[in-house]
């Protein structure tokens, strides 16, 4: 399994930078999980996307579905219908951007195959309903959680897979407010360390917050990484 990041930052791209956005591999299945501002233009062909998978409809992690579907819709060959999988409701501010039938999808609840993959949801704490996701393919699993507060339902998503790419908005300390919907590298370690993943990625840090305060303060004690654009990782 070959997992491209498309985009990392957190809530908004800062310069020269997208949200959160991965491309997903295997078997020459190209999967796209979660489509943040400033992603689609990172994909490498937007007509050979088969599918796309969306954790929740905040803008930061949908937005670029928009003109993803116009990409494939609007040019002289259209592509034919993408399967886009959600939690229900999610997408309908996106999806409503266009007059009705001008875009080519088919909208889909989560299913437990896409193409090679087999995936497994589950349901994680948010301002909007959000789904963990779990993917396997050839042997590999990786495990996204979207975006999320503290919940044991994490470990349950992230047990024993090779490679946890979670949420880290902050480097220790989650803001009172928001504490029981986003978290931190501190938090995505620990969830990591007790779900014995083999590698943690952490991704969607605020704009602005050094790398490497994130991965100290993980203290996760396999690899651990701060998604970027571009990075290649394969999951084995």
């Amino acid at each position: 399994m070959r997992l491209t990041v498309l985009g990392a930052c957190g809530a908004w791209p800062s310069p020269g930078a997208a949200c959160s956005g991965f491309l997903v591999e295997h078997d020459g299945f190209r999967l796209v999980l979660d489509l943040g501002y400033a992603t689609m233009p990172r994909l490498p062909s937007p007509e050979t996307v088969d599918a796309v998978i969306i954790s929740h409809g905040h803008p930061d992690h949908c937005a670029d579905l928009n003109p993803l579907l116009r990409s494939r819709s609007l040019r002289d060959s259209p592509a034919p219908p993408l399967p886009v999988y959600a939690p229900p409701g999610a997408l309908d501010a996106v999806l409503a951007l266009d007059r009705p039938r001008m875009l080519d999808y088919d909208l889909r609840p989560f299913e437990p195959a896409v193409g090679p993959f087999r995936v497994e949801t589950r349901p994680l704490p948010h301002w909007v309903p959000n789904a963990g996701i779990r993917l396997t393919a050839g042997g590999a699993t990786l495990a996204y959680t979207g975006d999320t507060g503290p919940s044991p339902e994490i470990v349950t998503l992230a047990r024993g897979a090779d490679l946890l790419i979670a949420e880290a908005s902050y480097v220790d300390e989650v803001p009172e407010d928001s504490r029981a919907y986003l978290s931190s590298a501190r938090q995505a370690g620990r969830d990591a360390a007790a779900a014995g993943a083999g590698r943690l990625l952490l991704t969607h840090l605020m704009p602005g917050t050094p790398p490497e305060a994130a991965v100290a303060a993980a203290g996760f004690p396999g690899p651990v990484e701060v998604a970027r654009a571009g990075a290649v990782v394969l999951v084995e």
